[in-house]
């Protein structure tokens, strides 16, 4: 049966096709849940770095593949929000706002 944390692991091989950085880093992604009587359902909220990003769909693409690719996930369903809206300075991590040149 999946978990959270496998989910998460799964999530560090996608970054924002824009920055070139990990999505978990960013803070991108909000929340995720794992359910099902066998755990097999998954769904990941999570945000872009712009409502106007052009490849939108194409990288929600990308996070379903990569928890699809997790044993016994049957299920995936990435929901975009922008509530919040991202913002690098307090949702992503130190490593990110340094090489973002935040501070």
């Amino acid at each position: 049966m999946p978990t959270v944390e496998q989910v998460r692991t799964s999530l560090k091989n996608v970054n924002d096709p824009e920055l070139n950085l990990g999505i978990l880093d960013l803070g991108l992604v909000y929340d995720i849940n794992v359910e099902g009587d066998q755990q097999e359902h998954v769904n990941v909220v999570m945000t872009l770095t712009s409502p106007m990003c052009p490849v939108g769909p194409l990288f929600k693409k990308s996070v379903e593949d990569n928890v699809l690719g997790i044993e016994g996930v049957k299920t995936v369903q990435v929901d975009i929000t922008f509530s919040p809206p991202w913002d690098p300075t307090t949702m992503a991590t130190d490593d990110v706002k340094a090489t973002l040149g935040i501070w």
